[in-house]
């Protein structure tokens, strides 16, 4: 039997993403970012991501089509981002992938945009072991989860309680007037400065919270430490050592997600944990949780950087794995869940 030829369709922030994937084996990942058009606000505005999805889905389909040399009639399914994510653009991806399932008479499979985040991985190193582990960190989610199978089960035991990774990074690089995105910003940066230089706070780490919060997060604390830090010495007249700055930053929010990861597959007896979302292309973010799990035997599988940011290829191979397990599609009437949780993965 051959493996199942899905499109995929993600729209969930600000990249339009259209893949195609037949089983394991990338066909096609076309990816059209709105985020040049958000600079200048210092973050995503709803309306202007969807406007943007609205131009660039057919430009991206085409382009896809086009790279995987296919026909549309070829596909075996549709996969679509249903949630979570803003709810203006998701509607634009859902209702494309709505007009290409009746047009084509192709099942509809709308599905979670965290979980695709965890799914894309096959593409590069194949299936999951029977139980693997997930550290999902990007601009608006931070979990870990437990993934017992990709399609059907999935069980989220820490997330934040505040603010995402990804969010802390664009708050921070704000007030140290940098440029949007953050991320990459910050990690750039880093990279010249000393982790060591200030000691920012490691939130949720300390004796109380890890009885209440043992494998949750909370970033809030960490950026109004260095909000406050920097408030100071431009107070006193001080330089900000911007690079310092940004490398302690970027160091405690490292260390705190590396160390929860570890201890919660620990605790849960897994020998392998995957690390996907936007914040997993960050180069200490590796660096560290390759150092750490090495140190306690769990293999780690990362995605390649180009995979971890939103994409139509992840919904694609997410949709492969719903497709095998024989899952009913979704109706036609379903609509955009802007807080669909991380444990539904179809809708």
């Amino acid at each position: 039997m051959s493996e199942p030829l899905i499109l995929g369709i993600e729209s969930s922030c600000d990249e339009t993403g259209v893949g195609i994937v037949r089983g394991h084996e990338l066909l096609a990942n076309e990816v059209a970012s709105s985020v040049e058009q958000h600079v200048r606000f210092g973050g995503v505005v709803p309306e202007v991501a969807s406007r943007a999805h609205l131009q660039a889905i057919v430009p991206a389909l085409k382009r896809a089509v086009a790279t995987a040399d296919i026909d549309l009639d070829e596909v075996d399914g549709i996969a679509v981002t249903a949630g979570p994510g803003l709810m203006g653009a998701l509607v634009v991806g859902l209702s494309a992938a709505k007009a290409l399932s009746v047009a084509l008479n192709k099942p509809l499979y709308g599905l979670n945009h965290l979980v695709g985040h965890v799914a894309v991985d096959l593409l590069d190193h194949g299936p999951l072991p029977e139980r693997t582990g997930a550290l999902l960190v990007s601009g608006g989610h931070t979990s870990l989860l437990v993934v017992d199978d990709i399609a059907t089960s999935i069980t989220e035991v820490g997330a934040t309680i505040d603010d995402a990774a990804g969010e802390a990074y664009d708050k921070v690089a704000r007030l140290l007037g940098l440029a949007y995105p953050g991320g990459p910003v910050i990690d750039k940066l880093a990279a010249d400065g000393d982790p060591k230089a200030i000691a920012f706070p490691r939130g949720l780490t300390a004796q109380k919270d890890l009885v209440a919060h043992r494998f949750d997060f909370s970033f809030s604390g960490l950026k109004t430490s260095v909000s406050r830090w920097v408030e100071t010495r431009r107070r006193d007249g001080d330089e900000v050592p911007v690079a310092d700055v940004c490398a302690s930053f970027q160091e405690a929010v490292c260390d705190v997600l590396t160390a929860k990861a570890v201890a919660m597959c620990q605790a849960e007896g897994l020998t392998t944990l995957l690390i996907g979302g936007g914040v997993a292309a960050n180069s200490r973010l590796r660096a560290l949780l390759e150092e750490r799990t090495a140190a306690a035997g769990i293999a780690l599988r990362r995605p390649r950087p180009g995979l971890c940011t939103d994409n139509g290829a992840m919904m694609a191979v997410l949709g492969v794995e719903v497709v095998k397990r024989g899952l009913r599609p979704s109706s036609l009437e379903i609509g955009a869940d802007s807080g669909l949780p991380v444990a539904k993965v179809l809708v």
